[in-house]
Formats: C-alpha cells, structure tokens, sequence
C-alpha cells in the first residue's frame, strides 16, 4: 500500500490517502492477534511486520516531507531506526526483535505524525498547520537519534557482557 499511498498524497487525493492510511492502521493492528491466535507467529513474521511498517510511515512521511511539511531527514531516519533495531535484534539469527520503550513510542508517533496531515486533509481541516507538523516531525527525528544511540549503548553493553571472560595470564 505504500507507493499508493505516496501517489495519493503527492497527487492530493486526500480521500484515497485518508482511506489507505486507515487501511493499514487496521490491518497493522490486527495482523499479530490473527498470527498469534492460530499459532503462526515467528520471528520472522514480527521482522517482516516491523519491516512493512517502517517502508510503510518512511514512505508516507516522505511524501508528506516532499509538500515540505516534515524534514525530509525523517523517513531516512525511520529507515536506519529499523535497520539497527533489526540488526542488533539478531534477527538473522533468528531471534525475536527487542524493542526499547523509547523506540516503541517512536514507532507508534510515525504513524500518528504521517496521519496528522493525512486526515487533516481529507477532511478539510485546517489545523493543525504546516508549521506545527513541521515542528513535530523535528521533534521526532531528535527522539529517533536519542533512541538510536540508547539502542548503540544497550548494544555494545549487551556484547560486554557477553563475551567470554579473559583468561589470566601466568
């Protein structure tokens, strides 16, 4: 649903992006109930749900940054947020993705900031102003940088403590 959701917001088919946006809220928020209630979910199934969000909200707020209402730095840092959270998840070793507390807000606050000018617009509303989702989406590319480098320290502690003890030398 994402390069119909960009279309739709580039082309201002405020309806079509109101409906496609809310579409995938929906099926967003149901998707892992489903899995869990029939015993299908995996790993992999939550790596390829977070992944599908992440391209999802960067896509969109990249349209939204291309009107010039969000930095156009957010969506590559939505992008880089998911691949270190992927990464120093370990999920190639098939393991299930961590999430720290700030990172779960920031993941939930993309797609409040891409929804903000999304219904705004279908429903010809004229607040809140540009400015405002500009000044928000600022404020979220500093917490995803803060949530990152919580995500680096916590990672790099996690590797001391894992590693084997040195052994003395005689």
């Amino acid at each position: 649903m994402a390069p119909a959701l960009v279309a739709s917001i580039v082309h201002g088919a405020h309806l079509t992006a109101f409906a496609i946006f809310w579409l995938a809220v929906a099926t967003d928020l149901l998707d892992g109930r489903v899995a869990r209630r029939f015993g299908e979910s995996s790993p992999l199934g939550g790596f390829l749900d977070h992944a599908t969000d992440a391209l999802f909200v960067a896509s969109g707020l990249g349209a939204v940054a291309a009107l010039g209402e969000t930095p156009a730095l957010l969506p590559p840092l939505v992008v880089i947020a998911f691949t270190q959270y992927a990464l120093d998840s370990r999920v190639r070793a098939g393991r299930p993705l961590r999430a720290s507390s700030l990172g779960r807000w920031n993941g939930i606050a993309y797609f409040v900031l891409l929804g903000v000018p999304v219904v705004r617009d279908a429903l010809g509303l004229g607040w809140p102003p540009a400015e405002w989702v500009r000044a928000m989406g600022w404020a979220l590319c500093a917490s995803t940088v803060l949530s990152m480098g919580e995500r680096a320290v916590a990672f790099v502690r996690q590797g001391r403590d894992e590693s084997p003890p040195a052994e003395d030398a005689d």
